[in-house]
């Protein structure tokens, strides 16, 4: 527990020292300004898809950021050899940036709309929405040593994370919306506005939880083939 809290202080620390937080709360400053020329009544609809659009997955590119930095200032192959353990490392990333897309979440929400919405959805909401995105990320950076070479794939990834916005502005409906890892996120998030059926919101939870296990363990395999094979053979 001790090694957690202290990889949980030092991402916090890394976070403010990059500009993390600063660059996600301009990003809802910048989306308050927008909103305030958006009729009332047209709110319901686009806070849920700017939070799924933004703030839940602003750990996307974040987490990609801090794991590049940590290979370029050679930090991530020293743990590699350092009694911090993999689910420690990671779940203290997944930890603190969770926390920070919820609190931007609440505050877009809080200052956009009010807080007469069942905060409770959206809060799973974002959670789930940040957790999946950031394990994706997490995923999708290993193999990377810049930021340069992955940007262009990394469009990919965010593609499939955006696709449940397709259903939701009612371009397409189809029932295969829910194999996407990320449409419960944008049922809880748009429920918390308009309400949602009992069994969607057990569908987006059961399913979400299912997602979020099998990419843990998809990180971690990556993390062995392209950090820790990578070391060894340093």
């Amino acid at each position: 527990m001790r090694r957690w809290m202290n990889a949980l202080r030092m991402e916090l620390r890394v976070q403010r020292r990059y500009g993390f937080v600063y660059a996600a709360a301009f990003s809802v400053l910048v989306w308050l300004a927008l909103l305030r020329a958006v009729p009332a009544t047209s709110l319901p609809a686009l806070v849920p898809a700017i939070v799924f659009l933004d703030l839940a997955l602003v750990g996307f590119y974040f987490i990609a950021g801090l794991v590049l930095f940590e290979k370029g200032e050679a930090t991530l192959y020293a743990l590699v050899v350092s009694p911090l353990r993999f689910w420690e490392y990671l779940s203290a990333k997944l930890a603190s940036l969770t926390a920070l897309a919820l609190a931007l979440s609440v505050a877009l929400v809080a200052f956009s709309y009010g807080l007469h919405v069942n905060l409770g959805l959206v809060l799973l909401g974002t959670a789930l929405m940040a957790l999946i995105a950031l394990l994706v990320g997490f995923i999708a950076v290993a193999p990377f040593s810049s930021f340069s070479s992955y940007l262009i794939p990394s469009q990919i990834y965010a593609l499939v994370l955006y696709l449940p916005l397709i259903e939701y502005i009612g371009w397409w409906h189809s029932p295969l919306f829910y194999l996407l890892p990320t449409h419960g996120a944008m049922l809880l998030l748009h429920g918390a506005f308009v309400g949602v059926a009992a069994w969607q919101v057990a569908y987006a939870l059961g399913y979400g939880a299912l997602w979020i296990a099998g990419l843990s363990w998809l990180a971690q395999r990556m993390f062995n083939r392209s950090i820790v094979a990578r070391q060894g053979r340093r």
